[in-house]
């Protein structure tokens, strides 16, 4: 219900004005007379009605000042006139103060209700654009930490019109002084792949928001400034450098003691490695776009540095005082490669690639993308070769196949040349065993080992291949097309065998059994012992004992 309150010295207008008009059909409560604008002022202020229907001339305080004052503290409230003077001058008046309508004395019901429906329907008006203010506040109040983050990737990237910057930094409520100095920190996550591969949708996003809440909270300990999300896997923090002193006495040594705090807390917190770019300092916000190329810059640089590293601009410019120029890859060290593994010789082949990996790192300019090319151009060398020598198979085309989209997923030199060494030993081996022929030989003498070495708990299938002089995946290999086993089937099946012979015999204790055989946990031995015969031991042993 709207608000009404009527005003006028004459009673008799007052009572008909209240009494022989149908308010409520409009949705209006009479909350009240007033017989001068003095009274009227002092209501207003009290009840703060929606609507006044007032008298032009009254004795101490008429119509026209009561509405000037009306239109200057309560401008929201609509003002009708009422008079029994048809004169220009005061409608001239009534206009000047906004009044909404004027109608004469006698007044005319039929005119009364076209003037209400009028007003009635502009207050509806208005108070639906109201509704319709406060629903798009609430929504922007609620789009605030969006429209913040938006404003810092726009600075970060595209950079913002300086005219600009200070009206949309007051509006968003960001603490970020156009002509202060700041840094940016770039913190890129290490393993991307491994770490979104393992992770559901939700908790990705889960851990992102959690790496950013800590990223905000330390940020808060150390200096002031702002953490936001750029891209997958990278998260950016815009510093500010403190000029006043008011936080910290050495800014520089907050900073990387902030860095240090970071990479400490996403490891133990959140089980995750990063690498920590940081720009130089920029002397304005307006410079934050090149402050942050300077921070993405040296978190890059992972790829020769490593990974879990806190990198500086300061110590790429060393790097760089050391770097003489391009050194392009010698593709002389293809034709040793190539030489080296026709004589399968797997000394000469890692000797080989540890040239080929110096070479790459020298290169520093080419970047992670130029190694990754080398590599991939090595890959497909190696599987020439074997096409031409005869010696392909499915499992090495299925290596060949995983090398590649592995090789797309490292962020680090050393992690690829490691892919590729394992690919070349298995290719080596492949070549080497096309040329003996001595597979079969090969197999007996793994037997031979797990019949001796059965009983050792720690024994593994490295210490195979060390005794055979192959690598643990090569011998795998190898075996299971041999014979159609696992290495660790054959030797769980040779255990087993082994604990059926000592069962029948009553004089063996069932945990000795276990010990004598190489396992040290009984419960873990029962399990596979009827994993493999269908009975536990025990009952094992009243059947053939």
């Amino acid at each position: 219900m709207y608000k009404l309150l009527i005003v006028d010295d004459e009673p008799t207008v007052r009572f008909g004005l209240r009494s022989y008009f149908n308010w409520s059909s409009f949705g209006i409560e009479v909350m009240g007379e007033a017989d001068d604008g003095d009274v009227a002022l002092e209501m207003i202020e009290k009840e703060q009605p929606d609507l006044i229907l007032t008298d032009v001339r009254m004795p101490n305080m008429d119509g026209i000042t009561l509405s000037q004052q009306i239109s200057v503290r309560y401008p929201q409230c609509k003002i009708i006139f009422v008079s029994g003077h048809d004169d220009a001058d005061y409608l001239k008046s009534a206009l000047k103060v906004s009044a909404v309508d004027y109608i004469f004395k006698p007044v005319n019901l039929q005119e009364l209700n076209a003037v209400m429906k009028r007003v009635v329907a502009d207050m509806d008006a208005d108070q639906a654009e109201q509704r319709h203010k406060q629903q798009q506040l609430v929504k922007l109040k609620e789009g605030m930490p969006l429209l913040r983050e938006k404003f810092l990737l726009s600075l970060i990237s595209s950079g913002v019109p300086k005219l600009e910057l200070r009206e949309r930094i007051e509006f968003l409520g960001l603490d970020l002084p156009v002509a202060a100095s700041y840094w940016v920190i770039v913190i890129s996550i290490d393993d991307l792949a491994d770490v979104m591969g393992s992770r559901s949708e939700r908790d990705r996003q889960l851990l992102w928001y959690s790496v950013l809440n800590i990223y905000q909270e330390l940020i808060d300990t150390h200096l002031r400034g702002y953490a936001f999300e750029h891209q997958k896997g990278e998260f950016i923090g815009v510093l500010q450098a403190d000029p006043a002193g008011d936080m910290v006495s050495d800014p520089a040594e907050a900073l990387l003691a902030l860095a240090g705090n970071i990479r400490a807390n996403l490891e133990r917190w959140l089980k995750i490695g990063v690498t920590i770019g940081i720009s130089d300092r920029v002397t304005a916000l307006s410079d934050l776009t090149h402050a942050y190329r300077q921070a993405r810059e040296a978190a890059d640089h992972k790829w020769y540095l490593g990974k879990n590293q806190i990198i500086t601009m300061d110590s790429l410019e060393s790097l760089a005082s050391d770097d003489d120029g391009i050194n392009r890859y010698d593709l002389v060290h293809n034709e040793q490669l190539i030489s080296v593994l026709k004589a399968a010789d797997l000394v000469k082949l890692r000797a080989v690639l540890d040239h080929i990996f110096v070479d790459l790192n020298r290169n520093r300019r080419g970047g992670l993308k130029y190694g990754r090319n080398v590599w991939l151009q090595i890959v497909l060398a190696v599987g020439q070769l074997l096409l031409e020598l005869s010696a392909q198979s499915p499992e090495m085309e299925s290596a060949e196949t995983l090398l590649w989209e592995a090789l797309f997923e490292k962020e680090t030199l050393g992690e690829m040349r490691q892919l590729v060494e394992t690919y070349l030993s298995a290719a080596c081996e492949r070549i080497l065993e096309k040329r003996t022929g001595k597979v079969a030989n090969l197999v007996e003498r793994v037997r031979a080992i797990i019949e001796q070495s059965y009983a050792d708990g720690d024994f593994t299938v490295a210490d195979i291949g060390k005794a055979v002089y192959l690598t643990p995946t090569y011998v795998s290999l190898l075996f299971k097309q041999e014979t159609g086993q696992t290495i660790n089937e054959y030797l769980t099946q040779v255990r087993v065998d082994k604990a059926k012979e000592l069962l029948r015999d009553p004089q063996y204790k069932f945990y000795d059994i276990c010990y004598a055989i190489g396992y040290t946990d009984p419960s873990y031995f029962t399990k596979l012992f009827k994993k493999a015969t269908g009975v536990t031991p025990s009952v094992y042993r009243d059947h053939y004992a």
